[in-house]
């Protein structure tokens, strides 16, 4: 068996803190490897250093058999290592095509072939069964299609080596089994891959071996046939995990949230409602409304008719304002572009919805009461992070996403709407946002809840709602809601619009 990659005592250190301590890792030909830990444990860093976004501090990289110094992407990516990486690097204003071909764009007589470009993009998109025109602007498209353009981009490299951190976290079912068809032809083909995920169950369904991190050691390597999902979890986190999804049956109060015949961008006529200390899932495929729903609902997208109310009172929502003055609480599905300012620390992040909390009446924030807060969040989160002054990009994406959903929590919301809530986080600090739902649901706040997680909105829902193009297709009490049950209703009006 061909090894193409073998990294050999890789060390990093960032601001005195050693992510990664002598790590050993083998990629090879026609082989799936899985990189598993929890965030924080140096998953991401040794991919960047692999593709030359990071530079090593020690230890040897050998690629082909031959000892190699990435020092920027271009290198490796022209060297065959192609990467998809968990937060999408792609520009929201250029086309599909542009972004496909980005600084690879080929030319005749000094010209750039916009026709080989878009016709070639069309083929990588085709081939993750993709009916997107490569001319449309990247912005207009869902988070889970800009996904599969990132996925597209990464194949047109016909990269040696791809790496997949975690590129099914903004995917359905559906899309994620068609990226599984793809892995399968990249195997036959002799490539060499790389999988990361927090979906355990995507480890054992795709991988052929598994390499797994532990702050910044390696700690366990061999065949995933090997090795059972518990001994996994104990490997990741250190100790033994029982039940993913801990539930705690709901004492429903009062109507909290009543939506009537609500039509926004993306959502026709949907009316439901959702009580005090209730969890409601919502369910769909790519492009149903769920998210377009909820922003309607939070006053980030225009309600053309309908109304919401709140406690029996109609509010009116012309802003993401009117949402939190309303205590609607709001984590986005993408904390990249929407959720969290990238270049500002963590403590101005968490605070920023909630500033009203922390002033006084002359408009003053009172630093302390926001200090205090911020610090209970970062305890209770189990946020990885120096202090509160950490810039946030400087984050994993995992604990990025904590500080997310802690700042939606620091005005105090009644309704709490958690888009993708559990994107990109590991299976440890899962459970701890599941633990916190049940809490917050056992205080009486009223949670709805997207998630393309089928498992996980069927673990610890107390209802779940289906959408399809737009329409609510389906509701569910808990004792009915099954994966068969919800997919027959998630593709209902597929045809029909």
């Amino acid at each position: 068996m061909t090894t193409l990659l073998q990294l050999q005592g890789i060390e990093k250190s960032f601001s005195g803190i050693n992510v990664l301590k002598s790590v050993d890792l083998t990629i090879r030909a026609g082989r799936v490897v899985a990189l598993a830990g929890e965030n924080g444990a140096g998953k991401s860093t040794l991919m960047k250093i692999i593709s030359g976004i990071y530079q090593r501090d020690a230890g040897k990289v050998v690629y082909k058999g031959k000892e190699v110094e990435f020092t920027t992407a271009r290198q490796s990516m022209d060297a065959g290592i192609g990467i998809i990486h968990q937060e999408l690097n792609l520009l929201p204003e250029l086309s599909v095509a542009e972004n496909i071909y980005l600084g690879r764009e080929p030319t005749k007589l000094g010209k750039i072939q916009w026709d080989v470009i878009e016709r070639e993009s069309k083929k990588y998109l085709a081939q993750l069964k993709q009916d997107i025109d490569p001319k449309t602007p990247l912005g207009r498209l869902s988070i889970a299609q800009q996904q599969m353009v990132e996925i597209a981009k990464a194949l047109s490299l016909n990269a040696e080596v791809i790496i997949m951190d975690e590129p099914t976290d903004a995917l359905t079912d559906i899309e994620t089994a068609i990226l599984f068809e793809v892995v399968d032809e990249l195997r036959a083909q002799g490539k060499g891959l790389v999988f990361i995920s927090h979906r355990l169950g995507e480890i054992f369904q795709m991988c052929d071996d598994i390499a797994i991190l532990r702050d910044g050691e390696m700690v366990h390597q061999g065949p995933v046939s090997e090795i059972t999902e518990d001994d996994l979890i104990r490997h990741m986190v250190g100790r033994e995990l029982s039940d993913q999804y801990p539930f705690v049956p709901a004492v429903p109060g009062d109507v909290r949230i009543e939506v009537e015949k609500l039509t926004a961008h993306g959502a026709k006529e949907i009316s439901f409602t959702a009580h005090a200390g209730e969890v409601v899932g919502f369910a769909g495929l790519v492009g149903a409304g769920r998210t377009e729903l909820a922003k309607a609902i939070f006053g980030a997208n225009p309600i053309k008719s309908g109304a919401v109310k709140i406690d029996g009172k109609e509010i009116r929502l012309r802003s993401p304002q009117d949402g939190v003055k309303a205590q609607i609480g709001y984590v986005t599905e993408d904390r990249k572009q929407e959720g969290l300012v990238q270049s500002q620390e963590l403590g101005t992040n968490m605070s920023l919805t909630g500033l009203d909390r922390f002033c006084n009446a002359f408009g003053f924030v009172n630093k302390a009461s926001e200090a205090v807060t911020i610090s209970e969040y970062i305890e209770a989160f189990a946020i990885k992070t120096r202090d509160a002054n950490t810039i946030i990009s400087n984050l994993s994406g995992g604990n990025q996403q904590k500080v997310s959903i802690a700042k939606s929590l620091v005005p105090e919301p009644k309704v709490l709407i958690l888009d993708e809530p559990t994107r990109g986080v590991d299976v440890g600090a899962k459970r701890e946002i599941y633990t916190l739902i049940n809490k917050l649901k056992a205080e009486g706040l009223c949670i709805l809840l997207i998630s393309s997680d089928m498992p996980e909105l069927l673990g610890i829902s107390d209802r779940i709602l289906v959408l399809s193009s737009g329409k609510l297709t389906g509701s569910f009490d808990r004792d009915e809601a099954t994966q068969e049950n919800i997919m027959r209703c998630a593709v209902a009006g597929q045809t029909n619009g």
